[in-house]
């Protein structure tokens, strides 16, 4: 009952009788397919299972309720992935995905309703905001009403309307019914567009023994949506002790019951809103957006200390991996701005210090062989990323954001380079590959490790890095290792780098998929000249512009994923994005309108590169016979 295509625009299909799925979304082996990509089918194979369900038996009524079966869906898929691995580190993962691909996607043109109201071409509502967004809102469902409430729900939902065509209006009363919740407020997730913001304040006041949350939300703009009414959001949070254990949770005016909370959810259903903790005997540290209960942008002025202490001491592992965000977040913007002046980089010793708390963590588990814990680990050590970055920028500086994070992370790599290594030695591993959540903790950490090593300029990491290139026994190793490869700045790699390119090439050259990757591999290099390399891979004999896994990982992977050359000041890459776009048209308008998405961005950039980019979609909107769906994207972004 599955077909496997290899020219196919989606991923997968649910339908009924026949599951279409993309090869790249079913085919896997441990010989041509990473970790990454193991976990992808895994997730992607769960989800058209589970439309079964959520989906199929329930269906949609109409095209305004596409999120009741994909952000339902996609809530089980990632429920499942989490069971199958790291909860965690699926959760991070998630929410990396969902801050800087959907809120980006929130703040621009296109930005819409998990419900939308109209559309043009429907294709153009496979969106971020239907998929991650639409699971969000089902997840905060389930913190407003409870686990066992939201499986009561979920169970009355399918049994009554089993066979049907429904609404969203129809899930959401299934939820109140078992639980007794009132959620009108809330429906405004599926009626109002953008992210909320939640600025929340702390006072402790000791003579009363209280602590005050002060939270206030608001939401920005967006098109066809100048004001938003209050949204009903939930916050996860705690309060921990200076040991770093969680304090037990009574507001005022409630008596202290016979079962402490140390968690709790608090309903924010006001522009204003407080929130008064007795009993507390001394200045707690506030851990707020526990597993990121809601998907808001929140700002809460903590001192490095404090994140130091989230990072260190928190009992939620999505808390300490996000307080190690905004740690690095802190010094990085101080940095960039350091460096907009002229002025001498040098990176804060709280964040230096931190680091290597998480390696000598990290070393400590691999020596016991601790490897979920290793998962979590790996990415404590993870830099924000340039697009999460870019995301947090009023005006992005691209250059300046590169620099400054490249002086950052090659600042840590030579201050923890004796860990690094010793790391990198434990987590060697010799017996079978395994795609068990485990092994695959132990070889993230291995390869971040090497991502560090290369950045010295030591050839005797150079020839390590080449030497676990030709000697490795699985696709994820063979590909952490050319990746470093590609990227290294160091002169000697220069050599070495082409051998790899063009042995990784012959050796695969029949399995398309492992094509893909070594197109990818070039296509988001950092180094100069990328674009024209990209122009002349476009030319090689296996690449197809006809075939959509082939345009993502060379054309889409350069555009989206490597934006210091994407966004070169020449504007070379913009008339290039452009010149595709074109092109696809009119063969395959669906992908064509996907890959105008960084185009659409342009106000967030200096005036330079916003008249380049808006001369670009200017181009594209001249175009004869548009095709629907490039006409919606790109006149929703010249308005």
């Amino acid at each position: 009952m599955i077909v496997v295509a290899a020219d196919f625009n989606m991923g997968a299909m649910e339908n009924k009788g026949l599951n279409i799925f993309n090869t790249s979304c079913v085919l896997a082996n441990p010989a041509t397919t990473t970790d990454q990509a193991f976990q992808r089918v895994e997730a992607v194979v769960a989800h058209e299972y589970f439309h079964n369900w959520s989906g199929n038996r329930v269906t949609c009524r109409d095209w305004f309720q596409l999120s009741l079966k994909e952000g339902f869906t996609v809530y089980r898929d990632a429920e499942f992935s989490a069971d199958m691995g790291s909860r965690t580190v699926k959760r991070v993962e998630d929410v990396s995905f969902l801050r800087t691909q959907q809120f980006a996607e929130d703040a621009g043109p296109m930005a819409h309703p998990v419900r939308p109201d109209s559309f043009m071409e429907i294709s153009n509502f496979y969106t971020l905001t239907i998929y991650e967004k639409g699971a969000e809102v089902v997840r905060m469902i389930r913190e407003l009403i409870g686990q066992d409430n939201f499986r009561k729900g979920s169970d009355l939902y399918f049994a009554r309307h089993d066979g049907q065509a429904v609404t969203t209006e129809d899930f959401v009363l299934a939820m109140e019914e078992v639980s007794g919740v009132d959620l009108t407020q809330f429906r405004r997730w599926y009626t109002q567009a953008g992210t909320p913001q939640l600025q929340v304040t702390g006072h402790y006041d000791a003579v009363a023994q209280t602590y005050e949350l002060l939270v206030r939300q608001s939401c920005p703009p967006t098109p066809d949506q100048a004001y938003k009414d209050p949204f009903h959001i939930p916050l996860r949070m705690g309060l921990l002790d200076a040991a770093g254990k969680d304090i037990a949770l009574v507001l005022q005016g409630e008596s202290a019951g016979s079962s402490v909370l140390t968690e709790r959810v608090l309903d924010v259903t006001k522009p204003i809103q407080s929130f008064v903790f007795t009993g507390i005997n001394s200045k707690p540290v506030p851990s707020l957006l526990r597993g990121f209960s809601a998907p808001v942008k929140l700002q809460f002025n903590y001192t490095r200390e404090e994140l130091l202490f989230l990072m260190t001491r928190d009992t939620d592992g999505f808390n300490r991996w996000n307080a190690a965000q905004e740690l690095s977040v802190g010094v990085i913007q101080e940095l960039l701005a350091n460096h907009q002046q002229g002025i001498a980089l040098t990176v804060n010793d709280g964040l230096v210090n931190a680091f290597g708390e998480v390696l000598q963590s990290a070393i400590s588990d691999a020596r016991s062989n601790n490897q979920l814990d290793q998962a979590m680990l790996a990415q404590l050590l993870v830099l924000p990323s340039e697009a999460y970055l870019s995301e947090l920028s009023a005006e992005i500086d691209v250059d300046g954001i590169h620099q400054v994070r490249e002086f950052v992370a090659n600042t840590m790599a030579a201050a923890h380079a004796a860990a690094f290594a010793e790391l990198y030695t434990l987590c060697q591993s010799h017996g079978p590959y395994a795609a068990d959540a485990g092994s695959i903790a132990k070889r993230a950490l291995k390869n971040l490790c090497l991502s560090y090593l290369m950045r010295q300029a030591d050839a005797t990491w150079l020839d390590a890095c080449y030497q676990q290139y030709l000697t490795a026994e699985n696709m994820t190793d063979v590909d952490a290792a050319l990746r470093q490869l590609v990227n290294s700045r160091y002169p000697e790699a220069e050599s070495l780098r082409d051998q790899a390119l063009a042995d990784f090439y012959n050796r695969w050259k029949h399995e398309s998929l492992v094509v893909n990757q070594w197109f990818t591999v070039q296509a988001i290099a950092s180094r100069p000249g990328t674009l024209e390399q990209v122009k002349a891979l476009m030319h090689h004999e296996a690449f197809d512009m006809r075939n959509p896994n082939k345009v993502r990982s060379l054309i889409s992977a350069f555009c989206n994923s490597n934006p210091v050359n994407f966004h070169h000041i020449s504007g070379g890459a913009y008339a290039f994005l452009a010149d595709q776009v074109i092109a696809l048209n009119m063969s395959n308008p669906q992908i064509a309108s996907r890959l105008l998405t960084p185009l659409t961005r342009w106000k967030k950039y200096n005036p330079t590169r916003q008249r380049l980019m808006k001369a670009q979609l200017e181009r594209v909107a001249a175009q004869p016979e548009l095709s629907k769906d490039v006409f919606e994207v790109v006149s929703k972004s010249l308005k």
